[in-house]
């Protein structure tokens, strides 16, 4: 697998003429010259792009979104949730975001510009500010012999600034939380490093929260003689919103000393109504360092004035006080700029932090004003930005300290392939750029739902909340919808893996929302009728809209209702097992299991004919929402298997032998069903409707085997389903979805038919989806078939990475050819469950034998200790890789 490896990366790097490895920069990642260009350039999934039948069948659809699409954008003036007319068209630029998790994110492309914000929450702004730069200036014996931006854009504005760096010279590298860009100066006989660190670190539930981002430059000098080199860093005050227009906005220079280190910088207040934040460029004071700055310019016209301020000395003229507010029509900006000397033959860095403080915010609505979880440790008062640079600039080493401690097993196992270490660890910033949230719970929120512990409910306000905060992200940059929780279920892998009790919370805010209602009447977009917001005992689909009052209101969703879904209840089930599974937290258990019972009991209505296994209504009632399904089909009947399976372990681990013994007859029966009616002697069926295309193959019918392996289960006592079946079911899917669908190069598609060409029937059957794809490589590798669980997850992070340009923006789903839909999507995170399988298999050959010690796990506060039997989960070793601390 390894020289495929180094063809692709061998791809992205053809143009770049350099030699130059750069200062530190890892082997495994992702790799590409500044120069590169992707051939395939394809286009977003749009109303136009559905098949004529689709549209017929659709067509009432058609005119009750656009009527709603008319409405909620011309006269509302509000960005639809999902919008079919105006998709974000592909830009194939983005690189690692900065930040930490849930305090707005600032996105830097590839090729070293700012060009993604998401500073008000949830809500994303898609602008390159061009004049965001990082230009260097080389001087020898008191003359400068070079200065470049390090761009290769030639913007027709800064005319004054020297533009167009080679970009055939250099090169971009991706491992997030981390990325390196190495610049050979052409003719210098000088390489810059660029390395820029965001604090995203396992299992830490502070340093991750912090709005900071650190770029360190290592400068290599190769000549015989000294330079004194300066990197500055200029920024608009603003994001390229029309705001930054708004007038008022103000910048000023700061110096703050404490715990005897010192930095300096700039303050670039931003002072809009709604949201108001500041910037902060920054530096740390060192002795053998020369720190600089210029307040206020204007980001308009040559701006030759800074240039030649830098030009002539190698640093800027350092005004004091601040600059007067900006009138409107008017933007600001300003530069930070840090010299050092670099021997001959030498090597120094220079550091600089950016920070963005945005303590309180409010959603769309405006009805209420939440606190970002990092002002727990820097304060409301909107002043934080000068301390968050400080603590920045003083703590990066620790960060990385931890990041290397954490990512090196993987990356130095020898059996993993190379473009696995980059999927694994690049996919991860969705954790950070969805739209991301974390909040503090304010003292007056009751997350119960209305229904307390005593009566079989929650606490008002769980403990792991309180302490822990609450955490949402998006479904997708472009489906604005919080903690969708069908796609959740994939993605949790990532949260209940790496920060466990960020998953546990969004559980407890799921349950509370679980037994609530809102009998508010809507139209439902599909169907037509009018039904309630939201039904009790039933898994909301989200917990809201950004642009709305998220966790006020939630269900966002309303194309389908989802009262009558059948996946997302049996998804909340399965989730509560496989965390306490990971967690061994028994309150959790506890607070969770009456809510289980409920949720399985509102289930119960679709099993229509009694024989312990659910049907499917007709229609699209599941995550696939545009691919319908009749009867018992092997997506929701094997979740619903999978889902009675737990129960019977709950039951036995909170002492209820009653409940064990209801849930082990549906069990029995509904297995027996399942076999009887979607069995076809190699996989299961997609339904059982007995149409044309009941027997299609589907990617994700083992969806339930996934889950139960993941939480240690699937074999004795609490077994769903045969696991010859299960291995016949997977190798059908490996030789017909993913060898038989473009060339086995792209993944698994949805569905297939068993003669060989993709299922057709909906938009949906004939799309590959990216975190589908991911889990069903993690069953594969649960059930011994490492190499085609390699393979079939190969070809969707190949076909993202290299071949679309999608990197930091992975979509939902791309089809074989023109066209993809929802970039910067959710569900993609579940390639943290591949992670997971690989740490509960048997060892690999040439692996290290890794073990870690759990630090992160939730008390056990209970008296009712669960019991493990043997087998069961607690007494398997794993290889703790990058799994629960």
């Amino acid at each position: 697998m390894e020289s495929g490896d180094n063809s692709s990366t061998a791809e992205l790097m053809s143009r770049y003429l350099s030699s130059e490895l750069g200062y530190g920069v890892p082997k495994d990642g992702w790799r590409i010259c500044l120069a590169h260009e992707f051939k395939e350039k394809r286009k977003p999934f749009q109303a136009k792009d559905v098949s004529l039948s689709n549209i017929v069948e659709h067509i009432g659809l058609g005119v009750r979104y656009l009527k709603w699409w008319y409405k909620k954008t011309q006269i509302e003036k509000k960005a639809p949730f999902i919008d079919m007319f105006r998709a974000i068209p592909l830009r194939q630029i983005y690189g690692a975001p900065l930040g930490g998790i849930g305090g707005g994110t600032i996105t830097r492309g590839w090729r070293g510009e700012f060009c993604r914000w998401q500073l008000n929450p949830g809500m994303y702004h898609y602008k390159t500010v061009i004049a965001n730069q990082f230009t260097v200036c080389l001087r020898r014996g008191g003359q400068t012999v070079y200065q470049q931006v390090l761009s290769v854009e030639r913007p027709p504005t800064l005319q004054g600034w020297n533009w167009g760096y080679c970009g055939e010279y250099a090169f971009y590298h991706a491992l997030y939380p981390r990325a390196w860009t190495v610049y050979p100066l052409p003719g210098q006989n000088v390489t810059l490093t660029c390395r820029q660190v965001s604090p995203v670190i396992p299992h830490d539930y502070q340093d991750s929260s912090l709005p900071v981002a650190v770029f360190v430059w290592d400068i290599e000098n190769k000549n015989d003689y000294p330079l004194d080199v300066s990197i500055m860093l200029t920024m608009v005050n603003g994001s390229g919103h029309k705001d930054d227009k708004s007038g008022g906005h103000w910048n000023e220079p700061f110096h703050l000393e404490k715990e005897g280190e010192s930095v300096s910088g700039v303050l670039l207040h931003h002072c809009t109504t709604v949201n108001p934040y500041t910037l902060c460029m920054a530096a740390r004071e060192q002795s053998d360092r020369e720190i600089s700055h210029q307040t206020a310019f204007s980001p308009k016209g040559t701006c030759g004035a800074l240039w030649s301020d830098l030009i002539t000395d190698g640093r800027l003229d350092s005004p004091t006080g601040s600059n007067p507010p900006t009138q409107k029509g008017e933007k600001v900006a300003a530069a930070l700029a840090v010299g050092c000397s670099v021997p001959a033959q030498g090597h120094n860095d220079l550091e600089f932090s950016l920070a963005w403080d945005m303590p309180n915010i409010t959603f769309g609505s405006r009805e209420r004003e939440h606190v970002r979880r990092y002002t727990r440790f820097f304060g409301t008062k909107a002043d934080a930005a000068p301390s968050l640079s400080h603590y920045a600039l003083t703590h990066y080493r620790l960060w990385e300290r931890s990041i290397e401690e954490w990512q090196r097993p993987i990356l130095q196992d020898s059996s993993l392939p190379s473009w696995y270490k980059s999927a694994l660890f690049n996919e991860l910033y969705f954790v950070v750029d969805g739209g991301t949230v974390w909040t503090e719970l304010p003292e007056d929120s009751d997350v119960s739902g209305g229904l307390r512990s005593e009566d079989g409910g929650l606490p008002a306000q769980p403990a792991i909340i309180k302490e822990y905060g609450r955490f949402a992200y998006l479904e997708g940059q472009e489906y604005r919808m919080y903690n969708t929780y069908d796609v959740h279920f994939y993605a949790s892998f990532a949260l209940i893996m790496l920060w466990p009790k960020l998953a546990l919370s969004l559980q407890y805010d799921i349950a509370g929302s679980v037994v609530s209602c809102d009998p508010t009447e809507r139209l439902h977009l599909m169907s037509g009728r009018n039904s309630p917001v939201k039904v009790k005992n039933v898994v909301p689909h989200d917990i809201g809209d950004p642009d709305d009052e998220p966790w006020q209101r939630v269900n966002a969703y309303l194309i389908h209702d989802t009262a009558d879904w059948k996946d997302l209840n049996l998804k909340f089930v399965l989730q509560v097992y496989r965390d306490f599974h990971l967690t061994q937290d028994t309150q959790y258990l506890q607070d969770m299991w009456p809510i289980c019972q409920a949720v399985m009991e509102s289930e119960m209505k679709f099993d229509t004919d009694g024989d312990g296994l659910i049907e499917n209504s007709g229609y699209a009632d599941q995550t696939y929402d545009g691919w319908t399904a009749t009867g018992p089909s092997a997506y929701c009947g094997g979740l619903w298997l999978a889902s009675v399976c737990v129960m019977c372990k709950m039951a036995r681990l909170v002492n209820n032998e009653a409940a064990f013994q209801h849930f082990r007859d549906i069990l029995d029966r509904g297995s027996a069903a399942f076999d009887k009616l979607l069995w076809n002697g190699r996989y299961y069926n997609y339904d059982s409707s007995g149409q044309d295309l009941s027997n299609s193959v589907m990617s994700d019918q083992c969806a339930g085997q996934w889950f139960l392996r993941a939480s240690g289960l699937g074999d004795g006592q609490f077994q769903a389903f045969p696991k010859e079946k299960i291995c016949s079911a997977l190798k059908s899917v490996f030789d017909l979805n993913v060898m038989s669908f473009a060339g086995g190069q792209m993944g698994a598609v949805n569905g297939m038919r068993p003669e060989g060409v993709p299922d057709h029937s909906s938009v949906q059957s004939d799309e590959v989806w990216i975190g589908v794809v991911y889990g069903l490589a993690a069953i594969m590798i649960h059930e011994g078939m490492l190499e085609e669980g390699l393979r079939t997850a190969e070809g969707c992070y190949r076909t993202v990475w290299e071949r679309l340009g999608m990197a930091f923006q992975t979509p939902e789903a791309y089809c074989e050819k023109g066209i993809y839909r929802s970039l910067a999507y959710m569900r993609p995170l579940s390639i943290w469950a591949m992670q997971l399988a690989l740490d509960t298999s048997p060892p690999r050959d040439q692996s290290p034998q890794t073990t870690t010690t759990p630090t992160d796990q939730a008390p056990q506060t209970t008296t009712t200790k669960p019991t493990e039997t043997e087998g069961e989960p607690g007494q398997k070793e794993s290889r703790d890789q990058g799994h629960i601390q």
